[in-house]
């Protein structure tokens, strides 16, 4: 099984430190005033509370008709933080009504970490054949024409149970099961070599948008939730992953031609140039997925990728200020500028007008 972390001894339930980071995501005002919030999503928390405390297993009803069978809620994911398995679902609950529509529809990647982040990591693609029911699984086929029973986004129940089954983020693909073959945004992640500092990072995002800008084009910033940042450029419906792996490709290039001392296109990490943040493009590919918008990363501090405005992409960006235990009052204040963002996309007479080569051989978007 692929990318599997050494298991850790430590991932038993023990006594839960209080967040260094903020108030606990279980309780306070963040919970009641995320937009969008229904008495259901307030019910699901109160129901996920009153289990963990009970001992940490029990049903959860989480629609009519609906109940998941759910255990090990007090098991704690993050040790130096004192975050449970049932904080994570919690928080998921809250944050419902902004992350669902993100990823509705799209098939999910599932990144499973049963004993916390401490403990191992593995891939699941195929859902198997025993999945409770009103949990949302769909036969897809790969590029090969296989096909696999995978877990399709976008309900509640579907994004607990793979929180029952120890995902943490949220992992889905840039296409939804209707048009599997187009993407709706090209990614470019920001990924910091070696001792390189996030600020970096963050002037490297700048030189990305000023390129952006300078071509006619728009792109939502957000934290990779990780040490990076990730660009994401809202494509015309119908865009193929060809377009998206070119657009994105077009727009690195342009930054590290300009700033070829700091950062870098070369993939293998023997190849970068030390001190280097590689633009990585490469995840612009059908069945390629990117951590979700308001996802939760398996990593100290529990920090959540979350999107930013640009005038927030400063020196001062902080990505310890970005955790499950601020994020539902960062939402309550400022709303969700993911969604309203993506919504504004790039026409794909922006994009031909991008690609006209400034010297030399036309560029490959024009051929999309």
């Amino acid at each position: 099984m692929p990318s599997r972390r050494p298991r850790s001894r430590s991932s038993k339930t023990r006594p839960r430190p209080q967040l260094k980071s903020g108030p606990r995501p279980r309780s306070g005002p963040a919970e009641s005033t995320t937009p969008g919030r229904s008495s259901s999503d307030n019910a699901i928390v109160a129901q996920l509370t009153e289990i963990e405390r009970k001992g940490g297993a029990g049903t959860l009803r989480v629609t009519r008709g609906r109940e998941l069978n759910v255990s090990a809620l007090d098991k704690v994911y993050f040790p130096d933080d004192g975050v449970t398995k049932g904080d994570v679902m919690r928080y998921y609950a809250t944050l419902a009504p902004i992350i669902l529509p993100r990823i509705a529809d799209r098939p999910l990647v599932l990144k499973r970490t049963p004993d916390g982040i401490a403990g191992e990591m593995f891939f699941q693609q195929n859902a198997g054949e025993h999945v409770p029911a009103g949990v949302r699984v769909e036969e897809i086929a790969d590029t090969a024409g296989d096909r696999q029973r995978r877990f399709i986004g976008g309900d509640l129940m579907t994004l607990l149970y793979t929180v029952q089954l120890g995902c943490i983020s949220v992992d889905p693909w840039m296409s939804r099961v209707t048009s599997l073959d187009t993407a709706d945004y090209a990614i470019i992640d920001l990924d910091p070599g070696p001792g390189v500092t996030f600020g970096r990072v963050v002037a490297a995002a700048r030189w990305i948008n000023q390129e952006l800008t300078q071509l006619g084009l728009r792109g939502v910033p957000k934290t990779s939730g990780s040490r990076g940042i990730h660009v994401a450029l809202p494509l015309p419906a119908g865009a193929s992953y060809d377009t998206a792996l070119a657009i994105a490709q077009l727009v690195a290039g342009r930054v590290v031609e300009a700033h070829s001392g700091e950062t870098t296109m070369q993939r293998a990490l023997q190849n970068r140039p030390h001190g280097t943040v590689y633009l990585d493009c490469i995840q612009n590919m059908r069945g390629k997925s990117v951590v979700a918008v308001y996802a939760v990363r398996a990593r100290k501090g529990a920090t959540v990728s979350t999107p930013l405005a640009w005038d927030e992409v400063t020196p001062t960006l902080d990505l310890r200020a970005f955790t499950m235990a601020t994020i539902p009052d960062r939402v309550a204040r400022l709303g969700d500028l993911w969604g309203p963002a993506m919504q504004r996309r790039n026409s794909a007479r922006a994009l031909r007008a991008a690609a006209q080569p400034r010297d030399g051989p036309r560029s490959a978007v024009n051929n999309r």
